[in-house]
């Protein structure tokens, strides 16, 4: 048994005005499933599939106050591709943004409600990943995150030291899932969140307890839903979705 990464959720004030700008930011299609929510996926893309990690937006009303724990980083292929990546995504709606970074290559921005993401400069490892380069996870222990990850889903290690662990889908396609220490500590519920799913014909009870001895806890919440919602070693929320 194991899930795979397919999808990021992030929470908006208004999921239809937020989805456009980042299907603009990607040039990915934009559907809907129901009143407040978006989703997000490449043109042609038949979902669930490594090679794109899509996105949903779901409506909240509660504001951002923090910093994010998940965030995106984006592709570019050179200088130039770099700087009018940037250029239009101001143009977009984005805006410069200071997490403490100082003097990087890479450009940190905000999107129209305040989600950090960054558009990196060019690097090779990043030439087959799509626009979404990595999903980046803030964390205080990534070589724990590592072993967590790692047995949660069936993705492949590629690095871990005590500054980062990286794991990319086995298949080689796809962005890169970033763990990064931060001294930051994690405050109520992560805004944006990470949505795995294992493989069809697999048991969603079943799945759900095994990351449990892995040492994900259980997160209660106030309805009923589909879906299994837990927590990492670090409290990261995260949504397990019924096999398929």
């Amino acid at each position: 048994m194991a899930t795979r990464l397919v999808q990021i959720n992030m929470k908006a004030r208004d999921d239809s005005a937020l989805g456009g700008f980042w299907a603009e930011a990607l040039g990915w299609g934009v559907s809907s499933e129901g009143p407040g929510v978006t989703n997000l996926e490449p043109e042609g893309f038949v979902y669930p599939d490594p090679v794109a990690v899509c996105i949903d937006l779901i409506v909240s009303p509660e504001p951002k106050t923090v910093k994010n724990r998940v965030h995106v980083d984006l592709a570019t292929t050179s200088a130039a591709h770099q700087a009018e990546t940037v250029a239009r995504l101001k143009e977009l709606g984005a805006r410069p943004a200071d997490v403490g970074q100082g003097d990087v290559p890479w450009t940190v921005m905000a999107d129209p409600e305040g989600n950090e993401f960054c558009v990196l400069d060019p690097r090779p490892l990043h030439r087959d990943t799509g626009p979404i380069a990595a999903v980046v996870v803030d964390c205080a222990d990534p070589r724990a995150m590592a072993r967590f990850w790692g047995e949660a889903m069936d993705w492949a290690l590629h690095e871990v030291t005590d500054h980062r662990a990286v794991l990319r889908s086995a298949k080689g396609v796809g962005p890169y899932l970033r763990f990064l220490r931060t001294p930051d500590v994690k405050t109520g519920w992560n805004r944006v969140h990470l949505d795995v799913r294992p493989y069809p014909g697999d048991d969603l009870a079943a799945e759900a307890a095994r990351l449990r001895t892995l040492g994900a806890t259980a997160v209660e919440l106030d309805r009923e839903v589909p879906w299994t919602v837990l927590a990492d070693p670090e409290g990261n929320e995260f949504c397990v979705l019924t096999p398929g």
